[in-house]
C-alpha cells in the first residue's frame, strides 16, 4: 500500500514571498467568522444540542426556531436559528426562506 504525506503548510517557503508577508497573509486568515466571542457561544450551543440529540440536533434546532418565529418570540428565534446554522447552513437557509415567504419576516 502507497502512503502520500501532504503537508497542511508547504514546507519549503515560497521564493516570491518574504517572511513577514507570509506572516502577514496568515494571521488574516485567523478569524473570518465576525464576532469572535458570539460565534464562540453559539458554536458552544449548537455541541451541546448535537451532544444531547445527536443526528437530530439540526431538525430539532430548526424546529424550535419555528416555533419561537410563529410565537413571535424573536430572541429565541434567532438563538435557534444560529444553533441550526452552525449544525446544518442549509436546512437553516431554507427554514428563513420558508418563513421569508409567509410573509412574517425574518426575526
Amino acid at each position: 500500500m502507497t502512503i502520500r504525506y501532504a503537508a497542511a503548510r508547504p514546507i519549503a517557503q515560497p521564493v516570491y514571498l518574504t517572511r513577514t508577508a507570509l506572516g502577514r497573509l496568515t494571521v488574516g486568515a485567523a478569524n473570518d467568522n465576525g464576532d469572535p466571542l458570539r460565534h464562540d457561544l453559539v458554536l458552544r450551543a449548537a455541541l451541546l444540542h448535537f451532544a444531547q440529540y445527536g443526528l437530530r440536533a439540526a431538525e430539532d434546532a430548526a424546529g424550535r426556531a419555528k416555533a419561537g418565529h410563529l410565537r413571535g418570540e424573536r430572541a429565541e428565534y434567532r438563538h435557534w436559528i444560529e444553533v441550526c446554522r452552525a449544525l446544518d447552513p442549509g436546512r437553516a437557509g431554507s427554514l428563513g426562506k420558508v418563513l421569508a415567504r409567509r410573509g412574517k419576516g425574518r426575526g
